[in-house]
């Protein structure tokens, strides 16, 4: 039988890529308020072991600490619908590999939803001595900061879980390049692995940081392909538009 323009495998190959592009925008959505709030804006105003620079650091700088606190809310925003946008586009492939890569991601945009809330209480005791607890307002808003960044730090194991099985997701479909998902499935593992080294070997930041570098990559190159090309051509094949791939 011959398709016609406007049939309904071209359609949803259409329709599949548009989702595609969209997922790789929140995706890089969610890197760029990542990088710039947790690595930039935090960096530059924790002061680690000096409870009064980071309290003079908020007050000096309470326009910076806003951004702070408006960027991990992009963070939490991106995630999640990252997370949906991920299921509707793999879900006729495999419902629960694409469900499980939903909610892991989303169990760490709640992580990072306390971490924003923690920040902002930070802020407003920097505003309002009052309102800290025992040990000074100092204390108290480097006390709110060092459990936002192990959130940050606990909430590390989820982001590898939802890199696992949106690296089986790429193998299964074949919709992206193969060396693809395994990367992410590799840098899944390893951020896993990463999440638990801080806390058992505390001088390994190292290592910890290198566990992560093929989840970085993997990151990168899933985002940028989705953005650029969306999937391939032939998972607009009946086959694809059926939900009835096979198995790499």
């Amino acid at each position: 039988m011959t398709m016609q323009p406007g049939s309904a495998p071209d359609v949803i190959g259409t329709d599949l890529k548009r989702t595609a592009r969209t997922t790789g925008l929140l995706y890089l959505g969610l890197a760029i308020t990542g990088v710039l709030g947790f690595i930039m804006v935090r960096a530059e105003l924790y002061a680690a072991d000096d409870p009064q620079a980071m309290l003079s650091n908020l007050m000096e700088h309470e326009s910076l600490a806003r951004v702070g606190i408006a960027l991990e809310m992009g963070v939490v925003l991106t995630q999640a619908l990252a997370a949906v946008w991920f299921y509707r586009l793999f879900r006729s492939v495999d419902s629960f590999a694409a469900g499980s890569l939903a909610v892991f991601g989303m169990v760490n945009a709640v992580a990072i939803l306390g971490s924003a809330a923690l920040l902002a209480t930070a802020l407003e005791v920097a505003d309002d001595a009052s309102l800290a607890v025992a040990g000074g307002a100092a204390a108290t808003v480097q006390l709110l900061y060092v459990v936002s960044g192990h959130l940050w730090g606990v909430g590390a194991m989820f982001f590898g879980l939802w890199l696992i099985p949106m690296g089986w997701l790429v193998l299964r479909s074949r919709w992206l390049p193969r060396p693809l998902g395994w990367i992410l499935i590799a840098g899944g593992v390893g951020y896993l692995v990463s999440a638990f080294v801080p806390y058992l070997f505390p001088d390994a930041d190292l290592v910890a940081g290198l566990l992560t570098v093929p989840a970085t990559i993997g990151e990168f190159w899933i985002l940028g392909y989705l953005i650029i090309f969306g999937v391939r051509d032939h998972a607009a094949a009946p086959e694809a538009v059926d939900g009835s791939l096979r198995a790499p």
